[in-house]
Protein backbone atom coordinates (compact mmCIF):
# COMPACT_ATOMS: atom_id res chain seq x y z
CA UNK A 1 0.00 0.00 0.00
CA UNK A 2 2.83 2.41 1.02
CA UNK A 3 4.40 1.94 -2.76
CA UNK A 4 1.30 2.97 -3.99
CA UNK A 5 0.95 5.96 -2.24
CA UNK A 6 4.48 6.78 -3.19
CA UNK A 7 3.58 6.58 -6.79
CA UNK A 8 0.80 9.04 -6.57
CA UNK A 9 1.70 12.66 -7.96
CA UNK A 10 0.32 15.95 -9.37
CA UNK A 11 0.40 15.19 -12.90
CA UNK A 12 -0.66 18.45 -15.03
CA UNK A 13 0.45 17.09 -18.32
CA UNK A 14 -2.87 15.27 -19.39
CA UNK A 15 -3.98 13.29 -22.72
CA UNK A 16 -6.95 11.88 -23.38
CA UNK A 17 -5.93 8.35 -23.37
CA UNK A 18 -7.01 6.34 -21.04
CA UNK A 19 -5.11 2.83 -20.33
CA UNK A 20 -8.35 1.25 -19.01
CA UNK A 21 -11.94 1.31 -20.97
CA UNK A 22 -14.06 4.77 -19.86
CA UNK A 23 -16.84 2.08 -17.87
CA UNK A 24 -13.97 0.42 -16.08
CA UNK A 25 -12.34 3.79 -15.10
CA UNK A 26 -15.91 4.93 -13.76
CA UNK A 27 -16.02 1.43 -11.82
CA UNK A 28 -12.48 2.55 -10.28
CA UNK A 29 -13.71 5.73 -9.42
CA UNK A 30 -16.70 4.89 -7.67
CA UNK A 31 -15.47 1.73 -5.59
CA UNK A 32 -12.53 4.04 -4.54
CA UNK A 33 -14.81 6.72 -3.54
CA UNK A 34 -17.80 4.11 -2.04
CA UNK A 35 -14.92 2.44 -0.11
CA UNK A 36 -13.34 5.56 1.35
CA UNK A 37 -14.23 5.97 5.27
CA UNK A 38 -16.60 8.25 6.60
CA UNK A 39 -17.72 9.51 9.84
CA UNK A 40 -20.68 7.63 11.31
CA UNK A 41 -20.53 5.79 8.36
CA UNK A 42 -22.64 8.57 6.83
CA UNK A 43 -21.45 8.11 3.29
CA UNK A 44 -21.60 12.02 3.10
CA UNK A 45 -19.44 12.00 -0.17
CA UNK A 46 -21.30 12.93 -3.63
CA UNK A 47 -19.28 12.50 -6.75
CA UNK A 48 -20.12 13.63 -10.69
CA UNK A 49 -17.35 12.01 -13.45
CA UNK A 50 -17.58 13.78 -16.12
CA UNK A 51 -15.25 12.24 -19.73
CA UNK A 52 -14.90 13.95 -23.07
CA UNK A 53 -17.22 16.71 -23.82
CA UNK A 54 -18.58 16.84 -20.39
CA UNK A 55 -15.48 17.28 -18.63
CA UNK A 56 -14.72 20.19 -21.03
CA UNK A 57 -17.50 21.92 -20.45
CA UNK A 58 -16.44 21.97 -17.11
CA UNK A 59 -13.65 23.59 -18.18
CA UNK A 60 -14.67 26.02 -20.16
CA UNK A 61 -17.32 27.14 -16.91
CA UNK A 62 -14.03 27.38 -14.93
CA UNK A 63 -12.70 29.13 -17.96
CA UNK A 64 -15.58 31.92 -18.07
CA UNK A 65 -15.30 32.12 -14.25
CA UNK A 66 -11.74 33.30 -13.85
CA UNK A 67 -12.34 35.67 -17.14
CA UNK A 68 -14.59 37.85 -15.20
CA UNK A 69 -12.05 38.28 -12.20
CA UNK A 70 -8.23 37.45 -13.15
CA UNK A 71 -6.22 40.51 -14.80
CA UNK A 72 -6.24 40.53 -18.49
CA UNK A 73 -2.15 40.38 -18.41
CA UNK A 74 -2.70 37.56 -16.46
CA UNK A 75 -5.29 35.36 -17.98
CA UNK A 76 -3.26 33.76 -21.01
CA UNK A 77 -1.56 31.89 -18.21
CA UNK A 78 -4.62 31.05 -16.32
CA UNK A 79 -5.95 29.78 -19.89
CA UNK A 80 -3.09 27.49 -20.78
CA UNK A 81 -3.06 25.55 -17.31
CA UNK A 82 -6.88 25.26 -17.61
CA UNK A 83 -6.86 23.90 -20.99
CA UNK A 84 -4.28 21.33 -19.46
CA UNK A 85 -6.80 19.92 -17.98
CA UNK A 86 -9.30 19.95 -20.07
CA UNK A 87 -7.19 18.24 -22.59
CA UNK A 88 -7.99 15.16 -20.32
CA UNK A 89 -10.20 12.30 -20.40
CA UNK A 90 -12.46 13.55 -17.93
CA UNK A 91 -12.89 14.83 -14.05
CA UNK A 92 -14.51 13.84 -11.34
CA UNK A 93 -15.40 16.57 -9.11
CA UNK A 94 -16.26 15.88 -5.30
CA UNK A 95 -18.70 17.16 -3.62
CA UNK A 96 -20.67 16.41 0.38
CA UNK A 97 -23.84 16.60 0.75
CA UNK A 98 -24.92 18.92 2.98
CA UNK A 99 -28.28 17.29 3.86
CA UNK A 100 -26.28 14.18 5.52
CA UNK A 101 -24.38 16.35 7.60
CA UNK A 102 -27.60 18.21 8.48
CA UNK A 103 -29.52 15.17 9.90
CA UNK A 104 -26.14 13.95 11.51
CA UNK A 105 -26.29 17.42 13.59
CA UNK A 106 -29.85 16.56 14.75
CA UNK A 107 -29.22 13.15 15.44
CA UNK A 108 -26.41 13.90 17.79
CA UNK A 109 -26.46 17.01 18.62
CA UNK A 110 -23.49 16.83 21.04
CA UNK A 111 -21.06 16.63 18.14
CA UNK A 112 -23.33 19.29 15.65
CA UNK A 113 -20.64 21.25 15.38
CA UNK A 114 -17.96 18.88 14.57
CA UNK A 115 -19.79 17.27 11.69
CA UNK A 116 -18.81 19.46 8.87
CA UNK A 117 -15.08 19.06 10.00
CA UNK A 118 -15.60 15.73 9.64
CA UNK A 119 -17.34 16.03 6.22
CA UNK A 120 -14.40 17.85 5.04
CA UNK A 121 -12.01 15.18 6.54
CA UNK A 122 -14.66 12.38 4.34
CA UNK A 123 -14.31 14.08 1.32
CA UNK A 124 -10.74 14.29 1.84
CA UNK A 125 -10.29 10.63 2.21
CA UNK A 126 -12.52 10.35 -1.19
CA UNK A 127 -10.14 12.01 -2.82
CA UNK A 128 -7.28 10.43 -1.93
CA UNK A 129 -8.51 7.28 -1.91
CA UNK A 130 -9.24 7.81 -6.01
CA UNK A 131 -6.51 9.60 -6.65
CA UNK A 132 -4.35 6.63 -5.47
CA UNK A 133 -6.56 4.47 -7.50
CA UNK A 134 -6.14 6.21 -10.71
CA UNK A 135 -2.21 6.32 -10.31
CA UNK A 136 -2.15 2.26 -9.65
CA UNK A 137 -3.95 2.19 -12.82
CA UNK A 138 -1.54 4.26 -14.95
CA UNK A 139 -3.59 7.51 -15.17
CA UNK A 140 -2.61 10.56 -14.42
CA UNK A 141 -4.43 13.10 -12.16
CA UNK A 142 -4.55 16.71 -10.32
CA UNK A 143 -6.28 17.76 -7.47
CA UNK A 144 -7.36 21.54 -8.29
CA UNK A 145 -10.04 23.73 -5.80
CA UNK A 146 -12.04 26.25 -8.25
CA UNK A 147 -14.92 26.06 -6.02
CA UNK A 148 -17.13 28.32 -5.20
CA UNK A 149 -16.59 30.29 -8.19
CA UNK A 150 -18.05 27.37 -10.58
CA UNK A 151 -20.39 25.82 -7.79
CA UNK A 152 -23.74 27.50 -8.85
CA UNK A 153 -22.89 27.15 -12.75
CA UNK A 154 -21.88 23.51 -12.09
CA UNK A 155 -24.90 22.81 -10.31
CA UNK A 156 -26.87 24.32 -13.28
CA UNK A 157 -25.67 22.58 -15.99
CA UNK A 158 -25.66 18.90 -14.20
CA UNK A 159 -28.78 19.16 -12.31
CA UNK A 160 -27.34 18.62 -9.17
CA UNK A 161 -29.26 18.78 -5.96
CA UNK A 162 -28.96 22.12 -3.77
CA UNK A 163 -27.08 20.40 -0.46
CA UNK A 164 -24.57 19.36 -2.98
CA UNK A 165 -21.40 21.45 -1.97
CA UNK A 166 -18.33 21.11 -4.32
CA UNK A 167 -15.53 20.70 -2.46
CA UNK A 168 -12.67 20.21 -5.47
CA UNK A 169 -11.85 18.84 -8.67
CA UNK A 170 -9.98 16.18 -10.46
CA UNK A 171 -9.15 16.39 -14.15
CA UNK A 172 -7.40 12.71 -14.95
CA UNK A 173 -6.18 11.41 -18.40
CA UNK A 174 -2.97 9.69 -19.61
CA UNK A 175 0.01 10.66 -18.34
CA UNK A 176 1.83 12.82 -21.06
CA UNK A 177 4.87 14.62 -19.37
CA UNK A 178 7.47 13.03 -16.68
CA UNK A 179 6.07 13.66 -13.23
CA UNK A 180 8.53 15.36 -10.79
CA UNK A 181 10.01 13.72 -7.58
CA UNK A 182 8.50 15.05 -4.11
CA UNK A 183 10.83 15.74 -1.94
CA UNK A 184 9.71 15.59 2.39
CA UNK A 185 10.33 18.20 5.08
CA UNK A 186 12.86 16.87 7.55
CA UNK A 187 11.60 13.84 10.40
CA UNK A 188 12.08 16.22 12.94
CA UNK A 189 9.88 18.90 12.32
CA UNK A 190 7.15 16.93 11.78
CA UNK A 191 6.78 13.65 13.82
CA UNK A 192 6.82 12.95 17.53
CA UNK A 193 6.58 9.92 18.82
CA UNK A 194 5.87 8.63 23.10
CA UNK A 195 5.73 5.77 24.92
Amino acid sequence: MLDILKNRRSQYALGAELPLPQDEVDHLIREAIRLAPSSFNSQSSRAVILFNGESRRFWDLVKDALRAIVPAEDFPRTERRLAGFAAGAGTVLFFEDQAVVADLQRKFPLYAENFPIWSEHSTAMAQLATWTALSDAGIGASLQHYNPLVDDEAARAWELPATWRLCAQMPFGSNEGEIGQKSYIDDQQRFHTFG
